[in-house]
């Protein structure tokens, strides 16, 4: 009887402490529960930081070192944003052209005020619209390569890397009668191979050190003006553009060019090309 009584003591224990265990952890995470949200807040909190250093790790170990500055020390000479800073020179370089609504009227604005400057051509448009790659030329610009469909760089191989300079070289060659020398990736991305590569095959890469900042959101004529004289100085390299998408509005960037060019000139600077500014010529065929 006895036994049976400590027997029946030890079942009941061990289902009450069955159902305690079953319970509290149900009440914790039962909805509403400021433990369970607690618990749960700090667990999605853990595993976004886990999510993000993954990412940055992975991204880390994929992406070599694009900073400008090195790519400057290890490329003299073949990667460059800055012309000499000894004499009171700039350069207006334009991206993204040709562009039958606002090319014309860039050029038209450069003529006027007898400036020459340098026109990044996209290879697919210049093979659309070739009458207006001749008038670059003819009217004493020169013409760089600034990829075939304006892809980034840095995410291409090789091979895709070569034949966006190739394309494009070979289209401008058949317009204008020369290989730019000159090449801009757009965004201004390239990775470090890509430019060995350029400099072994007589190309130089040219990025800015004055970024107008009229691709952003169809920037005022002041804004462009004001975007321009924040860090412009002797040598600079500024860039600009005259062609875009489709929802893109440059009249900023056409309005401002008379005043830009009418206060620089008051201060005493000269504008060049780019082939003026770095003392190399446009043509890769020329020595």
């Amino acid at each position: 009887m006895a036994l049976d009584l400590v027997s029946n003591l030890q079942k009941y224990s061990r289902a009450v402490l069955l159902t305690a265990a079953i319970l509290i952890p149900i009440q914790l995470w039962s909805p509403g529960s400021a433990a369970a949200a607690s618990v749960f807040e700090h667990t999605k909190i853990e595993a976004a930081h886990g999510e993000t250093t993954k990412k940055k790790e992975k991204a880390k170990a994929r992406k070599p070192d694009m900073s400008w500055s090195k790519l400057q020390k290890q490329f003299p000479g073949t990667f460059v944003i800055h012309g000499p800073r000894n004499k009171k020179r700039v350069a207006l370089t334009f991206d993204d052209a040709p562009d039958s609504r606002f090319t014309p009227a860039v050029l038209d604005v450069l003529a006027k005020y007898d400036v020459c400057a340098t026109f990044f051509v996209v290879g697919s448009r210049a093979a659309q619209k070739p009458d207006l790659v001749r008038r670059m030329s003819r009217e004493c610009h020169a013409v760089g390569n600034h990829s075939y469909n304006h892809a980034v760089m840095s995410k291409l191989s090789k091979e895709a890397f070569r034949k966006q300079i190739s394309r494009t070289d070979a289209i401008v060659n058949g317009i204008i009668g020369y290989h730019p020398r000159y090449i801009r990736p757009p965004y201004g991305e390239i990775l470090p191979a890509q430019v060995a590569w350029a400099k072994k095959n007589q190309f130089v890469v040219v990025n800015w050190d004055v970024d107008s900042v009229d691709w952003r959101n169809n920037p005022s004529t002041e804004t462009v003006l004001r975007n321009i004289r924040r860090t412009l100085q002797p040598g600079s390299i500024i860039l600009q553009h005259a062609g875009g998408g489709s929802s893109q509005d440059l009249s900023g960037t056409v309005n401002a060019l008379p005043r830009l060019i009418s206060s620089l000139r008051q201060k005493g600077y000269e504008f060049v090309t780019l082939p003026e500014l770095l003392g190399k010529p446009a043509y890769k065929n020329q020595k």
